[in-house]
C-alpha cells in the first residue's frame, strides 16, 4: 500500500510563473523524497513603480511517504 501526503509552499522567480515553480519544486526536492506531482493553487505578482517585481505561487507537492 502506498501512502501519500501534500504539503503547502510558496515560490518566487523575478523570471515567471513557470520558473517560480521549477524553483519551488528544486527546492521541496532537497527534502521532500518521492515527489509524485503538485499543483498550482494560486498565481500571483508583486508590483514595484508599476511594473511586475516577482512572479509568486502557491504550490501543493504530493510525496510518498517512506
Amino acid at each position: 500500500m502506498t501512502v501519500a501526503k501534500v504539503t503547502e509552499i510558496t515560490a518566487e522567480s523575478t523570471k515567471s510563473f513557470e520558473d517560480a515553480i521549477q524553483q519551488g519544486l528544486d527546492r521541496a526536492s532537497t527534502s521532500l523524497h518521492g515527489i509524485k506531482g503538485a499543483w498550482v493553487k494560486e498565481q500571483k505578482v508583486t508590483v514595484e513603480n508599476g511594473k511586475i517585481a516577482g512572479y509568486r505561487v502557491d504550490l501543493k507537492v504530493t510525496f510518498i511517504l517512506d
